[in-house]
């Protein structure tokens, strides 16, 4: 077979329409085998040529798109010094564009015999292994462009492809569960409709479904076990194998840019599939295990991990930072992703040991011109050692704000709480953000998440109920912060039901009417509901998918979700950019905030330190607001009254002298979802009943 020495960039396969050039990083190889594969996997193995400045390059005519390929790295094997080449194992490009198929699990797929890690397995792992695949690079996006909606207007929605799509009874059985399926019609007018300017994906690069859950019967149905930072996983495509998955990828994205929606992809930049000492050989650790992965000093055989998967990519290593960089890029410039939540992002910044917010892989995501201009949000937590960094992150990133979960759902299940601690999540969270000039939009605000209950679930059940995953219920959070209303779990008591269906909807108005910027977790808005199960990330069942059918029921939720999304949108107060500051707007003595208690008075600090009689009353000044629009103008809206009821008994509120406004209009009642009410208005200084377990929102009128 011809093979021309071809070039050391880029890395990974590049089909230039005469033919492809191969390119792949190792500082430790001896000697690097192309193998390619027919489709009735007949194998052909060809030596790469050339190695210039680490790289393994050369270039083949008439290697055209949907061509399988892998490689085979000859060079040292010595685990105690992190060394474990084994050309006997077919290694998949850590650049691949696409990989076909699963991996066959079997002793063939390890570099050491079963019952001696230090031991050297030379069985041919080739017919067992996933293989890369070379794509055709060209595709028409036509006039698409990033949408670039800024954060403040941003409303995010965290979906699963699969998850989302596979039950859903207007999208055609054979593009159910795939990229396809979710830029579906139907699809996209669920997100329009709903006022979602966002679909957060969980993960979509390729990964690996673990050996011991496919033994179970199960699968890694979150995808949190990347092999590829640059494939669209597979099993999500429509199109099946040679590639299609790009094409079909960049298609769904097209077609909701078209609709103005912006895609954010979580990224598992953290570890990979290979896992510890004991797990099988598909890439990296052939390839070039210590540049990969952070080994340990003393002896390196094993993997220092803090994800608690079993090792961490060595981001001290410049080749890591590279594939890191390389990838990211790649997604925004050729895949047209429009941001990315880095999943346990506090593992990115270990330089050694601590977390430092200055570590290398910050400052490159800075000074990059691509990727720093990209949404980036940070899961900032791992499970190491000082790994909870939630207002660590630097000026750029904006963070899951794990502290607002946890107080709004305390704050709602009436758990003695500092209010203060509530205010400020409700805020933006100026304690954790405002100390390094960051804005209210670095809170990525959420309730409830993929990791955990549903919505439906925090208001049903006060236990986790995970047996279905055959851990013996010992897996998943066990304090959730989650109240079940008084019976656990489905129940026909019609009280039971109303005061479930009220707290969600507090819970939802207060998410979507915080500063910040909300995230929902799909299905949220239509009940969705696990059976109890917090932890579905090997469920890929109808424990997990979205029941759109049982989602009929929940019409009256959904609108509500919707109204409240077009109210966000309508008035910039609840979308400031800079924090309240507590002091008079302009010449008045009206504050741009105000915490008021139910007599309608000022919050005093015995208030704010009560460990019970929570309710409080919100003013938000229409006036106060000290942005400017495109223009330079001033941007003035409607002022606002929040009265916060989480007691189970009816409150009387006063409502705040006319200084404030002298009459009020309820936009929102979450004790009457549909304001059926006769109750539409109230002048300043009079008496507002609001129901038990209720958050009323009054718009003034004049």
């Amino acid at each position: 077979m011809t093979v021309w020495p071809g070039n050391p960039y880029p890395l990974g396969a590049t089909y230039d329409g005469g033919g492809t050039n191969f390119a792949v990083f190792s500082e430790i190889a001896d000697r690097v085998e192309l193998c390619l594969f027919d489709d009735d996997g007949t194998e052909t193995r060809v030596d790469l040529p050339e190695r210039e400045a680490l790289v393994w390059h050369g270039y083949l005519p008439r290697i055209v798109p949907g061509q399988r390929y892998g490689y085979r790295v000859h060079g040292p094997y010595d685990p105690h010094n992190g060394l474990r080449c084994n050309p006997a194992k077919l290694l998949l490009d850590p650049y691949a564009k696409a990989i076909d198929g699963r991996n066959v699990w079997g002793e063939a797929l390890f570099a050491y015999q079963f019952g001696d890690p230090l031991s050297r397995n030379d069985a041919d792992s080739g017919p067992f292994a996933q293989k890369s695949v070379v794509v055709n690079p060209f595709f028409d996006w036509a006039n698409d462009r990033p949408l670039r909606i800024p954060m403040w207007e941003t409303v995010i929605y965290e979906t699963h492809v699969k998850g989302i799509t596979m039950r859903h009874p207007g999208i055609p059985d054979d593009v159910r569960g795939t990229y396809s399926g979710l830029a579906h019609p139907a699809m996209i007018r669920h997100f329009r409709q709903l006022g979602v300017t966002a679909v957060e994906l969980m993960p979509v690069h390729q990964f690996v479904h673990d050996s011991v859950l496919l033994d179970r019967g199960l699968t890694n149905y979150w995808g949190y076990n990347t092999i590829g930072f640059f494939a669209p996983h597979n099993d999500y495509a429509s199109f099946g194998g040679h590639g299609g998955q790009v094409q079909e990828f960049k298609t769904m994205v097209k077609a909701l840019h078209q609709a103005g929606i912006e895609v954010i992809l979580d990224v598992v930049y953290n570890h990979t599939a290979e896992g510890n000492h004991l797990g099988p050989t598909l890439s990296f650790r052939g390839i070039d295990n210590p540049a990969y992965y952070r080994l340990v000093d003393a002896d390196k055989q094993y993997y220092y991990d803090t994800t608690g998967t079993g090792n961490s990519l060595n981001v001290r290593h410049h080749e890591s930072l590279r594939l890191i960089m390389d990838s990211l890029r790649y997604w925004v410039t050729e895949m047209h992703v429009d941001g990315f939540r880095f999943d346990l992002a506090a593992a990115l910044a270990r330089e050694f040991h601590e977390v430092d917010r200055l570590a290398a892989f910050f400052d490159l995501v800075n000074q990059d011109p691509v990727v720093s201009q990209v949404k980036l949000i940070a899961e900032p937590w791992d499970v190491g050692d000082g790994g909870y960094q939630v207002g660590g992150f630097p000026p750029l990133w904006t963070e899951w704000n794990g502290k607002y979960r946890d107080s709004v759902r305390d704050f709602w299940r009436g758990e003695p709480a500092s209010l203060g601690e509530f205010a400020s999540r409700f805020t933006g969270s100026s304690d954790l953000y405002q100390h390094d000039s960051r804005r209210p939009v670095a809170s990525i605000n959420f309730v409830t998440a993929h990791d955990g209950f549903t919505l439906e679930d925090v208001v049903s059940y006060n236990e986790k109920h995970n047996d279905a995953n055959g851990e013996q219920n010992r897996d998943g959070e066990s304090y959730n912060r989650s109240w079940n209303c008084g019976v656990e779990g489905p129940t026909e008591d019609r009280e039971i039901v109303a005061l479930r269906e009220r707290q969600k909807r507090n819970f939802l108005t207060t998410l979507l009417l915080s500063q910040g910027v909300p995230m929902i977790s799909h299905g949220d808005e239509l009940g969705r509901t696990q059976g109890g199960n917090n932890n579905v990330y090997c469920q890929d069942n109808e424990i997990s998918w979205v029941d759109w059918q049982a989602a009929r029921e929940a019409d009256v939720l959904t609108g509500f979700v919707r109204r409240l999304t077009r109210l966000r949108a309508e008035h910039p107060i609840f979308r400031r950019r800079r924090f309240f500051t507590g002091e008079p707007v302009g010449d008045t003595k009206v504050p741009d905030i105000a915490w008021l208690r139910r007599d309608g008075e000022p919050m005093t600090e015995a208030d704010w330190n009560a460990q019970s009689g929570m309710t409080m009353t919100v003013f938000l000044n229409g006036h106060g607001i000290p942005e400017r629009d495109a223009l330079g103008e001033a941007i003035t809206d409607d002022s606002f009254l929040l009265l916060f009821n989480p007691l189970g008994d009816p409150m009387s509120f006063t409502l705040p002298p006319k200084d404030f406004g002298r009459t009020w209009e309820v936009v929102v009642n979450t004790a009457d979802p549909l304001l059926a009410q006769r109750r539409r208005t109230a002048r300043a200084g009079g008496q507002v009943e609001v129901a038990g377990h209720t958050l009323e929102v009054l718009r003034c009128r004049y």
